[in-house]
């Protein structure tokens, strides 16, 4: 008998709402099979969600997940699903390390900035104080 699983088991499982699932399957990037008023999802659709979430979290879009699953072909291999990927991965760690570039020189410019009011504060501190002057009784 071949193992099955329900929206919950499968939602709770990849850290992911029942509606978010719901979503997926109107987009055609899940088809379980049904029981009734239930979707029931076959060890194939629990593969299937597994690619998605992991290409959510490497930064691809649903229509990219899509086409790369869809590339898969058990009779001839993956090798054109793989290649295709590699290149996304690749794009996308180019993308993110221009990112973190730009958040390291904001970090730097946070330092600059954090050192010049810690130097402000520590001069206005060790400043004589000027006694306050009295006003004249007009």
């Amino acid at each position: 008998m071949q193992q099955s699983y329900t929206i919950r088991e499968l939602a709770q499982e990849f850290g992911i709402t029942a509606r978010t699932m719901r979503h997926y399957e109107e987009l055609g990037l899940l088809a379980p099979a049904r029981r009734g008023q239930a979707r029931v999802y076959s060890a194939a659709d629990r593969t299937r969600l597994k690619l998605i979430v992991r290409g959510k979290r490497l930064g691809l879009s649903l229509e990219e997940s899509r086409e790369i699953i869809a590339m898969y072909d058990p009779e001839h291999g993956n090798e054109q699903q793989l290649r295709r990927l590699l290149e996304r991965v690749r794009e996308q760690r180019v993308a993110l390390q221009a990112r973190l570039a730009d958040l390291q020189a904001m970090l730097a410019e946070l330092d600059a900035v954090e050192a010049g009011c810690l130097a402000s504060l520590a001069g206005a501190e060790s400043a004589p104080t000027r006694p306050a002057r009295r006003r004249a009784n007009r």
